[in-house]
């Protein structure tokens, strides 16, 4: 592991010396790969970054309070007093749908696959987005990952130290499906039940095998301990490297499982792509997971060639005056997002995900609760 380290910041160091300045060819460089059984990521560095420092995350809004959410129908036309925005409550709460409120003095990135918990259901944000500061009530695209619930445990939302698994993400940011995302919630809490420890004789059933949330799965125990398992060795390697890489501009990873290159998250900045890191990189380990393992190898050539290639046929553009601007771009067997900030003093991508495609998107599915 330390060897293939000290090969990636080599690759890193020629990338840098081997280009006079200014007269960078490729917006991004793939590096030596960090390998865990049949997880495989590649760090990628960049021509250039942007300052991100202004931006929210929704761990830290939550966390300070400062980030409301709320069920659909649970608020009222904004009442703003000193500088906060607060509702009052109504009826109606929908399945694929929360409202969010920014109070904080700075933008809030949302980013798809984020796990919120509370409400009628635990629920995955669906698809990035920035929210302005002190906003109005915005409402929230989410999809379900707790079939069989709809009564309310706590009214107080929050997010759990994991993000969505990249087959979840795309289920929903891709498909845009709640039955799709129901049906990958099964299979994937199926997997792990059979990989985990047997139920005892006569004893009370585990946390993993008397839940429907998929966030209560990845956070159980048994499941906890199975992605420590890929986690800590490949995390202890990136964070050391990361810390090598901080001023040479490393904002993302391209991950493989099996052999098969199956996603990319690049963001616009070393910090934030440091801040998601503890959650994605569980999201890439419970990928591996639920898949079985095997000792196909890809190559790094492979995931440049992945990587260099964001253009597309069709592209379908989300635009938020002076906030945001999304745009979804199909190529064959493959979709590209990317969501770029129109915010005073920016103008570049926060945040791009690319994902492998092995079927046609179809349109949003049924939204009743299981």
């Amino acid at each position: 592991m330390k060897s293939k380290s000290m090969l990636c910041l080599a690759g890193l160091l020629f990338f840098a010396s081997a280009l006079p300045a200014g007269q960078i060819e490729r917006r991004y460089k793939v590096l030596s790969p960090i390998s865990h059984g049949n997880l495989t990521i590649f760090p990628v560095v960049a021509a250039a970054i942007h300052d991100t420092s202004e931006f929210l995350t929704l761990d830290e809004g939550i966390r300070s309070g400062e980030v409301v959410v709320t069920e659909s129908g649970n608020v009222s036309p904004l009442i703003r007093r000193r500088g906060t925005s607060t509702a009052s409550p109504r009826t109606g709460p929908q399945v694929n749908q929360l409202v969010l409120i920014n109070n904080s003095k700075r933008p809030l990135f949302l980013l798809a696959g984020e796990i919120v918990t509370g409400g009628k259901q635990d629920r995955i944000i669906g698809k990035d987005r920035i929210v302005p500061a002190e906003s109005d009530p915005v409402a929230l695209g989410v999809f379900c990952v707790e079939p069989g619930r709809w009564v309310a445990h706590s009214d107080k939302f929050g997010t759990i130290p994991a993000l969505a698994q990249p087959s979840l993400r795309s289920k929903a940011m891709a498909d845009k499906n709640q039955q799709k995302v129901w049906d990958l919630v099964a299979q994937s809490r199926a997997t792990m039940i059979a990989a985990g420890p047997p139920p005892s004789p006569g004893g009370a059933p585990s946390s993993l095998r008397s839940t429907t949330s998929y966030a209560q799965a990845v956070e159980s125990p048994e499941v906890r301990k199975q992605l420590d398992d890929v986690v800590v060795p490949v995390q202890q390697s990136y964070t050391q490297l990361m810390h090598q890489l901080h001023d040479r501009n490393a904002v993302g990873v391209v991950v493989a499982v099996n052999g098969e290159i199956i996603w990319a998250d690049i963001f616009a900045s070393p910090s934030l792509l440091e801040k998601y890191w503890p959650k994605l990189v569980r999201s890439y380990a419970a990928e591996a997971m639920v898949e079985s393992a095997n000792n196909k190898h890809v190559t790094e050539s492979a995931a440049e060639t992945f990587l260099a290639n964001l253009q597309g046929n069709h592209e379908v553009v989300d635009t938020e005056a002076g906030v945001f601007r999304q745009a979804e771009i199909s190529g064959g067997g493959y979709k590209v997002f990317q969501l770029t900030s129109l915010l005073p003093n920016t103008g570049f991508d926060v945040h791009l995900a690319k994902m492998t495609i092995a079927d046609t998107p179809s349109m949003i599915g049924g939204a009743r609760p299981q």
